[in-house]
């Protein structure tokens, strides 16, 4: 009987919201990587107004993905409110082309991470709701996949679109609304709603913790401790060049960063279906620490090439896996899209001082105290994750 579930094919829910990730990403990063220099090349931006964009666009991210994820278990209805969410985001797009300030940018940057925050909750629950417990590593790892696919994508076609735009980042911007709307199409016509819940009669009145397990909220909390030591990949950037890596191999580094994420999303969330959920995490602290300790003691080239790569399985090792295991902590999946609204609220909040205290780290003392302090806290997790978290 077994066998026969693992076999059973996965939803086409599973495909369809990963073409929808595949097409958003490809418009989000057509656009995000050149935001910078748009705002300060173009409309003359200082760097302390672009910090305190991206702060607020991502803290709006974080705090709505517990709101939508309550209203969704509240409704019992998923599509609706990812519809609500990458339409948002698509709606805000266009007008990038005709901003002319600073605060014309932060609006839009607003509406853009608002409709983030509002899809992504109730996006993974679909996901979770779409697969058999058996098949979740294996269908988040598609998701991921496909959304990491996006991430290669989008900078590769705006380095291929902006010689024949006469480098015009206006039209290129406007450009990028295309495959945000392909994506909201695909919403409309190919996804089906599904909601699984323990109780269909049940009501979600108010938001709660006690709705949720013991091991989950542990599980959470120890997820805020590793991300506390997940600071920005911009500080992976700053380290090759420290290391002698050529600006003009930066761009190649981080697409070979993310390929390896992408191609590695599948078989290691299908590994996560195989031999745990909690084998696997365990497995991705580690390979992160090892990677943050190789940035922190790394003295040559080629080896920031390996603990990049290496980077990119740590990703196929949780991004997909770490969705799956929410699911899996979750017996009342009436409460499902919230407890993965508070899942991404940790995470999202916790990135911010993660980057902060690197930031300060490397400044007064040294990159390798800075990447020494994000391995201890990956290794410290993964000891509390097997003495805490039995399932």
């Amino acid at each position: 009987m077994q066998n026969k579930l693992q076999d059973k094919k996965l939803d086409k829910n599973v495909f369809i919201l990963g073409l929808v990730s595949l097409f958003t990403d490809i418009s989000s990063q057509m656009i995000y990587p050149l935001l910078p220099i748009f705002l300060s090349s173009v409309l003359g931006v200082g760097i302390v107004f672009i910090g305190l964009l991206e702060g607020i666009a991502e803290a709006t991210a974080s705090i709505l993905k517990v709101f939508s994820g309550w209203y969704s278990d509240k409704l019992k209805k998923r599509k609706p409110i990812v519809f609500l969410g990458y339409s948002l985001s698509t709606i805000g797009k266009p007008f990038l082309y005709l901003a002319t300030a600073g605060w014309h940018v932060l609006i839009i940057r607003f509406i853009d991470r608002a409709g983030k925050g509002i899809r992504t909750s109730p996006r993974d629950a679909l996901v979770a709701d779409s697969a058999l417990p058996e098949q979740r590593g294996k269908a988040f790892g598609i998701q991921r996949a496909m959304d990491r696919m996006g991430a290669f994508l989008g900078p590769l076609v705006a380095f291929c679109l902006l010689p024949l735009l006469n480098n015009n980042l206006r039209l290129l911007f406007l450009l990028a609304f295309f495959p945000a709307l392909i994506a909201v199409f695909i919403i409309v016509f190919f996804l089906k709603e599904r909601v699984h819940t323990s109780d269909p009669s049940k009501q979600i009145k108010s938001f709660s913790f006690k709705h949720f397990s013991r091991d989950f909220k542990f599980f959470v909390g120890i997820l805020a401790i590793f991300t506390l030591g997940n600071s920005s990949d911009v500080f992976l950037i700053l380290r090759a060049r420290d290391l002698g890596v050529n600006v003009v191999f930066i761009p190649i580094l981080y697409f070979m960063y993310n390929f390896v994420s992408s191609v590695s999303s599948v078989p290691l969330g299908h590994l996560s279906d195989r031999i745990g959920r909690r084998k696997t995490t365990l497995l991705g602290f580690m390979v992160y620490g090892i990677v943050y300790f190789g940035f922190a003691f790394s003295s040559s080239q080629a080896s920031v090439w390996l603990f990049m790569a290496l980077y990119g399985v740590y990703y196929g090792l949780s991004e997909g896996v770490l969705r799956a295991y929410v699911a899996d902590l979750i017996e009342d999946k009436s409460v499902l899209a919230t407890a993965y609204g508070m899942y991404h609220m940790v995470v999202g909040l916790c990135m911010f001082p993660a980057s902060l205290i690197m930031g300060i780290l490397w400044q007064q003392f040294s990159p390798a105290v800075a990447f020494g302090f994000g391995a201890s806290l990956a290794l410290i997790s993964a000891v509390l994750l097997s003495l805490f978290i039995k399932k």
